[in-house]
């Protein structure tokens, strides 16, 4: 009897440790009204969640006016930018995250970024992520581009770059 609870018990507290663990895992795109019926994202996102309205009203647009920096794309494109990583944290309520957001998915499109080294996530009003990275990549504005290499930050651009083109100031950070 005494090996009959302690087997039950043991197997109740795997059984709990295991949904602890599952209930954690990541759900992309997350998508939440506000209290003022606001639709905003949440969390990791997929580029193809910003196709998607409302945010297409918005996305769509940008990406498709922005004019590239031609010299700055094509040294992009001879640069070893793909053995990077970029983090974009944006807001999908925020006037910046509608201008910066769609001009930097061109430029990673145009010199043929790999998806899989891109993470969005999108953060509320306070800047914060149900997942909590926002703590751990210290967000205070948005949005905020970091590039990264092993793991390591190299570079962040916030809220907008300060050559006043994306493409340039990602140059600058890797050279």
């Amino acid at each position: 009897m005494n090996q009959f609870i302690r087997n039950t018990v043991l197997t109740a507290g795997l059984l709990c440790m295991f949904t602890s663990c599952n209930a954690q895992k990541v759900v992309p795109n997350q998508e939440v009204k506000t209290e003022k019926a606001e639709e905003i994202l949440l969390g990791v996102q997929t580029k193809d969640q910003l196709l998607k309205a409302p945010f297409s009203d918005w996305y769509a647009k940008e990406h498709e006016e922005y004019a590239l920096d031609k010299n700055a794309v094509a040294e992009l494109m001879e640069s070893n930018l793909n053995n990077y990583t970029i983090v974009l944290v944006m807001g999908t309520w925020c006037g910046d995250s509608h201008r910066e957001v769609p001009r930097l998915m061109k430029i990673l499109e145009t010199v043929k970024f790999p998806d899989e080294n891109l993470t969005m996530i999108a953060v509320d009003r306070q800047k914060k992520s149900p997942g909590g990275e926002h703590e751990k990549l210290k967000i205070d504005r948005v949005p905020t581009v970091i590039v990264q290499k092993d793991g390591k930050e190299v570079g962040r651009i916030t809220e907008s770059p300060v050559s006043g083109w994306l493409e340039r100031d990602l140059l600058q950070i890797i050279k």
